[in-house]
């Protein structure tokens, strides 16, 4: 009947969403340059910067996720592998001059 509460399927929906796990895809260029992002932050003061302690738990199990995926961050080379994968995922220079016309 319209307009009535399905309760049955309500709480089916939630358990289903309870036991759901989110896949997140990156590349490889973006995990080294989140990775080392995280890295950074998590030697701050973390708590300037996430006010919910409930964050803290995904935080730190992503990065030792990204940790264990990317053996390139104990290489020798892994400043110029970082400063590379930032380069390619910053924007070229032509595209952000588009998007500034583009706003106007």
């Amino acid at each position: 009947m319209p307009g009535t509460s399905d309760t049955a399927g309500s709480a089916n929906y939630v358990r289903a969403v309870e036991n759901t796990e989110i896949i997140i895809k990156l590349t490889s260029d973006e995990a080294l340059v989140l990775s080392d992002w995280l890295e950074r932050v998590q030697m701050t003061d973390l708590s300037r910067l996430v006010d919910d302690e409930a964050v803290w738990a995904p935080i730190h199990r992503l990065a030792g996720t990204l940790d264990k995926s990317l053996p390139g961050i104990f290489a020798a080379d892994y400043g110029e592998r970082l400063d590379a994968a930032r380069r390619r995922l910053r924007p070229a220079s032509d595209d952000l001059a588009s998007d500034h016309e583009d706003s106007d």
